[in-house]
């Protein structure tokens, strides 16, 4: 399910934040640097990483370990599976990004910034929920699908 959480900010330790602003700031230094050698074009490609991404999926990861193990079970499953989840949402908002961009550079040269941008969002916007809704569905389909297999 799509959600915003805001009570998440407080399960993470300070270092957890330093953590994923050196992992972001050494992300934006490497594309900063292959942008001074090729070029803005291909630096910018780099700097379109998603530079706290790794960082983040590790802290899931653990987080959701730790909260297993508070209870008295393993949580490694739980862990990578919520680490996976982020990274498939992650992937999508990069394909949204990708639609964003070529919308703004499909309209740019016809239509005025403001309403490029816009529409651009809004591209994104409808988009990326789609795409994790279509993955959603995927993936109960196979869930009942392999139910049926099983008690067939």
């Amino acid at each position: 399910m799509i959600e915003i959480r805001t009570s998440a900010l407080w399960e993470s330790k300070p270092h957890e934040y330093l953590l994923r602003f050196l992992f972001g700031g050494l992300c934006s230094l490497l594309a900063g640097l292959v942008a001074k050698r090729y070029g803005p074009e291909i630096g910018g490609l780099f700097l379109a990483f998603p530079a706290i991404f790794p960082a983040g999926a590790s802290l899931i990861e653990s987080h959701e370990r730790r909260k297993k193990r508070a209870i008295g079970k393993d949580g490694t499953l739980r862990g990578r599976m919520a680490a996976a989840s982020d990274a498939a949402g992650a992937a999508l908002g990069c394909v949204g990004l990708a639609l964003f961009g070529w919308t703004l550079w499909q309209l740019l040269p016809r239509l005025h910034s403001a309403l490029c941008l816009v529409l651009a969002s809004l591209v994104w916007l409808v988009i990326t929920p789609g795409l994790w809704e279509l993955r959603r569905r995927h993936f109960l389909a196979r869930r009942c699908r392999g139910r049926s297999k099983v008690s067939g």
